[in-house]
């Protein structure tokens, strides 16, 4: 693994950092009116499902969820690795909201509105937009299906300046740019306030403490996987001996597909 930034010179990328600087519910507001470009009402931040509130960081997802005073849902998420999966990954999140808006005996029109978003430090879909929104649509009329859902896509790579707020492309550049300078160059009181509880955070030794515990753990749950594959691929490597199938080794590190269908075959 990369080496690690210390605490304090983490930016808000960071998705330790992004997490509990969004538990503010100030915080979470101004950053959910950076992103929509108009203003939010009071927002509450669903605490019980924060990283502050975990003592076992097993149990620790580091997305947001938080509701407005009009009754609409947010789930945030920081994106550092693009896995070609987010698509996926926002349905399983829209699904998640669905059965944690509805209680039993609930009509489905009572379901809440709801804003998945997540903010990447790559392009997800190449295009060169800083944002992506979609929301169902007939295919055939072109018409909006109006489920009350929308996901967002933030890219803090984006070359569309003219097409997107300022203020949203002020704030996808401190995303990667979380300091004093750049803040003070872009003049933008909303961000001001965002990174001054950035600085507040940083200065808690407990959060630090904290963040190199979570820090930790993850480093431990790479090893142990990188050790459990490489016991895999010895496993794999001698059955296929074994077999006579010393030939197709080689195609096991060249090929991702070939790989994976030789170990589902051996069953490992």
């Amino acid at each position: 693994m990369a080496q690690k930034k210390q605490f304090k010179d983490l930016d808000l990328s960071n998705a330790f950092l992004f997490a509990a600087a969004l538990e503010d519910e100030e915080t979470c507001r101004l950053v959910l009116e950076c992103i929509l470009g108009t203003p939010v009402g009071k927002v509450r931040v669903k605490a019980e499902r924060s990283i502050l509130f975990h003592s076992d960081f097993r149990l620790v997802r580091l997305d947001v969820f938080a509701s407005d005073e009009w009754n609409v849902d947010y789930n945030l998420e920081m994106q550092n690795t693009d896995e070609k999966n987010l698509p996926q990954r926002s349905r399983y999140h829209q699904a998640e909201m669905d059965l944690s808006s509805l209680k039993p005996g609930q009509d489905f029109a009572e379901l809440k509105p709801s804003v998945i978003v997540f903010i990447c430090s790559f392009d997800p879909f190449g295009k060169g937009l800083y944002r992506y929104t979609f929301e169902p649509r007939c295919l055939e009329s072109d018409f909006p299906l109006e489920d009350g859902t929308r996901r967002i896509f933030l890219n803090t790579k984006g070359t569309n300046e003219e097409a997107v707020p300022k203020e949203l492309v002020s704030f996808l550049r401190y995303v990667t740019n979380s300091t004093d300078f750049y803040v003070e160059k872009a003049g933008d009181l909303r961000l001001e306030r965002i990174h001054e509880r950035i600085k507040t955070l940083k200065q808690s030794r407990e959060l630090e403490e904290r963040y190199m515990q979570f820090e930790e753990l993850l480093k431990r749950e790479h090893d142990e996987g990188h050790e459990q594959g490489t016991r895999q691929m010895l496993e794999l490597v001698s059955r296929m001996i074994a077999d006579g199938k010393t030939d197709l080794i080689p195609r096991l590190k060249e090929e991702e597909a070939f790989c994976q269908e030789m170990l589902k075959e051996y069953h490992l």
